[in-house]
C-alpha cells in the first residue's frame, strides 16, 4: 500500500499545505521513502527551524500573509484539514490529502464516518466492534490521528475506520466503500460560508461512490434525508430511523435489521441517550453489512464507554455528579445531553459566537426542569438574556462558573458543562476547555 502511494508522488512536484500534526505525518512518510525528493512546505508561519525539518536540505518553505498565492505551481498540494481555502481561487489547483491518497489505493477497505455530531463516538464504536470480531483494523482521521501515521500497522487486509470532518471532506474526490453520514445541522459557517455549502461538503462522503459501495444515513434527520433524496448517489442506500420504516429501525422496543428483530433497545450500554442509541444502530448496520458475529458485536456495544469530553462523567463530589460535554458545540448537541440525563440541576454553557442560529434554544431551556443556568461569554450571555432571571447566572470565566456550580448544585443531582458553542474564543480547543473544567471541579 505504501508503495502505491509513493509511486503516485515520486515524480510529482509536491507541496505540503499546513505543518501541524497531519502535515508533519505527511512529511515523515514521504521522506522515509523519498529521502532526496524536493518538497515545499507552505504554512502561514515560518516552520523552517522546526526540529523535524531544519536539517533537511531538500526542503523549501513558503510562509507569511501571501502563503496561499501560488498553489497552482504544484502537481499535488497535500492539504491538512486546518487550512481554510474559503477565500482562495483553487481552480487549476490539484488539492489532495492523506485521506484521499489512501482512498485512491484502498477505498474498498475504508469505512468513513461523518456528521455534525456523533461522529467520534460512532467511529470509535465501529472500530471497537471490528476489533471484538477479530478484524484487523486501524482508526484514524478527525479523531486526532493522521492516516499516514498508521500506515506502518497495515497490510493488504487491514480495514480503515476514518472519522472525517467537513474540512477533510471538502476537496475529496474519492468516497469510501462504506460511507456514513449521521446528521446535518448548522455548524462551521466560519469555514464553509453557508449552511447549504456545509451540507454539500458532507455529501462528498457519498458523491463518488459506485454501485458496489454502501451509504448509511439517518433518515430521521430532515436536512440529511433531503440531501440524499435530491441527489442521485450510486451507493446502496441503508437508512437508519428510530421511528419510521427503515433498513435499521425500532419496532416493539426491538432494534430490527431488514425487518428482523436483532436486540432490545434497552440493551445494557454505557452510551446514554436516544442519540447514542441511534449511533449504536448505525454501528450495528455496519456489522451486518460486513457479516460480523452478532453476539460479539452486541458485547462490544455493551462494553463500550463514552469518549472523553463526550457526556463524560468525571466524578461525584459531595453527592453531585459532574459531567463534561465540551464536544457539544451546537445547541442540538446540548439538548441531547440534557435529555440523556434526567437529573441535571446546573447547566454551564456558552462559548465562541460563530454566527450559528440559537433560535428556540432559550425557550427550550426555560421549559426544562434545570434550576440553574450558568452563562459564559459570548453566546451564553446572549442566550441568558432570554432565560428565566431567577434561574440564570452570568460569569466571565470557566473557573468562576465551576466555583459557582459547586455552591448552588443540589445534592443528589448533576452538573454538566455542555457549551452549545465552540471553545476557541478562550481555549485552544474543546479538550483544553474540558481539561480545565476537570481541574477546577476536581481540585
Amino acid at each position: 500500500m505504501k508503495d502505491k502511494i509513493i509511486e503516485k508522488l515520486k515524480d510529482k512536484k509536491i507541496a505540503i499545505l499546513g505543518f501541524g500534526r497531519e502535515g508533519k505525518a505527511t512529511y515523515k512518510f514521504i521522506r522515509e521513502f523519498l529521502p532526496k525528493k524536493d518538497i515545499v512546505i507552505i504554512d502561514k508561519n515560518d516552520v523552517s527551524e522546526d526540529e523535524l525539518v531544519c536539517l533537511d536540505t531538500h526542503l523549501s518553505f513558503i510562509y507569511g500573509n501571501e502563503y496561499l498565492s501560488n498553489l497552482g505551481d504544484y502537481d499535488y498540494v497535500i492539504k491538512t484539514p486546518g487550512i481554510s481555502l474559503k477565500d482562495v481561487d483553487t481552480s487549476g489547483v490539484n488539492i489532495t490529502s492523506e485521506i484521499e491518497l489512501v482512498l485512491e489505493v484502498a477505498k474498498d477497505r475504508v469505512i468513513g464516518i461523518t456528521g455534525t455530531k456523533g461522529k467520534s463516538t460512532t467511529s470509535s464504536l465501529i472500530y471497537s466492534i471490528l476489533k471484538k470480531n477479530g478484524v484487523d483494523a486501524v482508526f484514524a482521521g478527525n479523531i486526532g490521528i493522521p492516516v499516514f501515521q498508521m500506515l506502518d500497522q497495515v497490510n493488504d487486509e487491514t480495514m480503515f475506520v476514518i472519522e472525517m470532518s467537513s474540512h477533510q471532506l471538502e476537496y475529496l474526490n474519492v468516497s469510501p466503500y462504506i460511507g456514513i453520514v449521521l446528521n446535518l445541522f448548522e455548524d462551521h459557517l466560519d469555514h464553509a460560508g453557508s449552511v447549504k455549502h456545509y451540507h454539500e461538503i458532507k455529501m462528498n462522503m457519498f458523491r463518488n461512490q459506485n454501485e458496489n459501495d454502501y451509504m448509511i444515513y439517518c433518515s430521521d434527520n430532515e436536512a440529511l434525508n433531503k440531501m440524499v433524496n435530491t441527489n442521485h448517489f450510486k451507493g446502496k442506500q441503508y437508512n437508519v430511523n428510530m421511528s419510521e420504516e427503515a433498513i435499521t429501525t425500532i419496532n416493539d422496543d426491538m432494534i430490527c435489521y431488514k425487518g428482523v428483530p436483532a436486540f432490545s433497545k434497552d440493551i445494557k450500554r454505557n452510551l446514554l441517550g436516544l442519540h447514542n442509541l441511534e449511533n449504536i444502530m448505525v454501528a450495528f448496520t455496519v456489522s451486518k453489512i460486513l457479516n460480523l458475529n452478532d453476539n460479539l458485536t452486541l458485547e462490544a456495544i455493551s462494553e463500550f464507554k463514552p469518549l472523553e469530553y463526550r457526556l463524560e462523567c468525571i466524578g461525584e463530589l459531595e453527592h453531585v455528579k459532574y459531567y463534561v460535554d465540551t464536544l457539544a458545540t451546537i445547541p442540538s448537541a446540548t439538548i441531547e445531553a440534557i435529555e440523556a440525563l434526567d437529573d441535571i440541576n446546573t447547566l454551564i454553557f456558552g462559548g465562541m459566537d460563530r454566527g450559528i442560529s440559537y433560535e428556540g434554544f432559550a425557550e427550550y431551556l426555560n421549559n426544562t426542569k434545570i434550576e440553574h443556568f450558568i452563562c459564559m461569554p459570548t453566546t451564553g450571555h446572549k442566550i441568558g438574556a432570554d432565560l428565566d432571571k431567577e434561574r440564570t447566572y452570568f460569569v466571565e470565566t470557566l473557573e468562576e462558573a465551576c466555583k459557582l456550580a459547586k455552591e448552588i448544585t443540589k445534592k443528589g443531582t448533576s452538573c454538566i458543562l455542555s457549551p452549545a458553542a465552540a471553545s476557541y474564543e478562550h481555549f485552544k480547543n474543546y479538550a483544553e476547555k474540558g481539561d480545565k473544567y476537570k481541574e477546577y471541579i476536581l481540585n
